[in-house]
């Protein structure tokens, strides 16, 4: 479980993704090391999904449909009608298209960073088996251990939408 830091309005494309690749974190970790997925990564998996979606629909933060909302921000009472405005099965497809591709960017950039940080996976998970939690001085040690793949160090990692 992470707690934020501090409140903020305003993400920008890179941290918007990064999240997502956090939020894929568990997930991809029990790839790797059992070789299979579980359920216990659901929430998370839903939480990475809204936020691609409004990537796409509300953010435009897609290269192919561009800076279009496509969801209304429409206050509770209003009720009964559908979020999303009218829009042709094409766009649809597209919208349903790039939140994938983002999934899966995210997915494969979580991969590599446990894959290039499995040594200091398991260090950690054995940290956490003893103390159960991990947070401040010994947390940010343990990050700053980590190594980056040269793509994202670089800067050059496809944003995908």
């Amino acid at each position: 479980m992470q707690t934020p830091e501090e409140d903020r309005f305003l993400m920008l494309e890179d941290e918007l993704r990064g999240r997502i690749a956090t939020l894929l974190g568990g997930r991809s970790a029990e790839e790797i090391v059992f070789g299979k997925v579980s359920t216990g990564a659901s929430d998370d998996i839903q939480k990475a999904t809204d936020l691609a979606e409004r990537a796409v629909t509300q953010y435009g933060m897609s290269q192919t449909l561009g800076p279009i909302a496509f969801e209304k921000n429409q206050a509770q009472f209003l009720g009964g009608s559908s979020n999303r405005r009218a829009i042709s099965d094409e766009v649809a497809a597209e919208i349903d298209r790039q939140v994938k591709q983002t999934i899966g960017n995210a997915h494969d950039l979580a991969v590599e960073i446990l894959q290039l940080n499995r040594e200091l996976l398991e260090l950690t998970t054995q940290t956490l088996l003893e103390t159960e939690v991990l947070e401040g001085e010994t947390l940010a040690a343990i990050l700053a251990q980590v190594q980056v793949p040269e793509a994202m160090a670089a800067g050059l990692l496809n944003s995908g939408c």
